[in-house]
């Protein structure tokens, strides 16, 4: 079996006060993917940066304290690389990949946007970028006889069972007309399977990020926005795929909880 686990962190530096280390201790996770590290390797504690039994890449942003993605792997990589080509987000800490045997895993930050300003901006240019770079990368990886697994934050809800108060967030960055319409150009012209609603094709939910503001983490008033999207081959050896939602608002180390999916990858 091959079991890969997703969180966006918050920063890892607070996250690993709070019980993320206590997490990754306890995980049966293969592969683990973080996204919105905000910290350069040297300003990580040594166990936070290597931890015992992991092989890891770290991808920081040039813009301190923000961004940054990794990846902690059982086994070591035959490959790594950092960036997807394009040059305005070669070192924004957005995006790493790693080649393990007969599998691409990448972790994804995807920027969150802010309509009316500069973010916003920047994510329509990012998702310009990167749907031809994923398409490209799922044509290779079919010649090389491998699949591709995109793990992350894409930081859009792509249906309205994917938050739960879609009414009122139908003009705001996350779930914009055009931003999920992106979204399902990366499943439908570009081929690949949003892992989660192949296993679980109706919603609502389950959610992945809760704001902590108010009692949205109690309501369940949350998005999902941190997916698992994989080559056919791949997503239909998901055999499970969990959302691990805290017990308790004090028990969160992070506004994401881990999404966490196991493969049949004999």
């Amino acid at each position: 079996m091959l079991t890969v686990s997703t969180v966006n962190v918050n920063g890892l530096r607070a996250a690993a006060k709070k019980g993320y280390q206590e997490w990754l201790a306890a995980t049966a996770a293969d592969v683990v993917c973080l996204q919105e590290v905000r910290a350069e390797p040297g300003q990580l504690p040594p166990e936070v940066r290597e931890p015992e039994g992991w092989h890891v890449v770290h991808a920081h942003s040039d813009a301190k304290g923000r961004n940054g993605v990794s990846l902690l792997t059982r086994v070591a990589p035959d490959a790594v690389r950092i960036g997807f080509g394009e040059p305005e987000f070669e070192r924004s800490g957005r995006y790493v990949e790693v080649d393990l045997p007969g599998v691409t895993v990448a972790s994804l930050y995807l920027p969150s946007g802010d309509v009316g300003t500069p973010r916003q901006d920047e994510k329509e240019r990012f998702m310009a970028a990167f749907l031809p770079y994923l398409v490209e990368r799922a044509e290779k990886a079919a010649v090389e006889g491998r699949e591709v697994l995109v793990c992350g934050d894409w930081n859009i809800a792509h249906r309205e069972a994917d938050l739960k108060a879609w009414k009122a967030n139908q003009k705001n960055s996350g779930f914009l007309p055009e931003e999920r319409a992106w979204l399902g150009r990366v499943f439908d012209e570009a081929g690949y399977v949003d892992v989660l609603r192949r296993l679980h094709p109706e919603g609502p939910g389950p959610y992945t990020w809760w704001s902590f503001r108010g009692k949205a983490f109690d309501n369940d008033a949350g998005w999902r926005i941190d997916y698992q999207v994989a080559t056919p081959g791949l997503a239909e050896r998901a055999t499970t795929a969990v959302v691990e939602r805290a017990a308790t608002y004090a028990e969160r180390w992070s506004d994401h909880a881990p999404f966490t999916v196991t493969y049949d990858w004999s």
